[in-house]
């Protein structure tokens, strides 16, 4: 029975220094993978709202908003909807900066960031969205709203 008992002791400190330390590495993995699981659903939304404005862009073509011409001088009723158009996209793009953005990105991160930057460049390179940026970035996040006026800085240095 001492015996036994003596096994059982062993056993116990056995499952102590390796079981603990086990169970610590597999609680950081869960972890890891929650976080990233979590992470690509946060894109894979956005990234659904930024297909839905792409949507309403294509239903409003008249304003000529994917085309990479200048647009011919647009109604009251057009700038109004471009402006609101433009406001929506903001608000989107802030949404995905606070979102995903951040200085320490790891690889995928910084994948999954790039293709957002990517298309902000692509709106900054308008001359119209420039414009009218000034105005859409008013009570917007102070480090989203430098981080765009950068790239449309950028944007304008190459149109000239």
């Amino acid at each position: 029975m001492g015996n036994l008992m003596q096994v059982l002791e062993a056993l116990s400190y056995v499952v102590t220094i390796l079981g603990f330390p086990a169970a610590i590495w597999i609680i950081f993995r869960e972890e890891r993978m929650r976080r990233k699981n979590e992470e690509s659903e946060l894109h894979r939304e956005l990234s659904e709202e930024y297909d839905t404005f792409l949507r309403m862009v294509m239903e409003n073509a008249d304003l000529l908003l994917m085309s990479r011409i200048t647009p011919p001088p647009l109604s009251e009723e057009q700038r109004e909807r471009t402006d609101i158009i433009f406001r929506m996209l903001v608000s989107l793009f802030e949404k995905a900066y606070i979102i995903l953005y951040d200085d320490a990105m790891d690889k995928n991160a910084r994948r999954r960031w790039s293709s957002w930057e990517d298309d902000m460049v692509d709106w900054c390179a308008r001359p119209d969205f420039r414009a009218l940026l000034p105005d859409l970035l008013e009570g917007e996040d102070d480090a989203f709203s430098a981080y765009i006026q950068n790239l449309a800085d950028k944007a304008a240095g190459k149109a000239v």
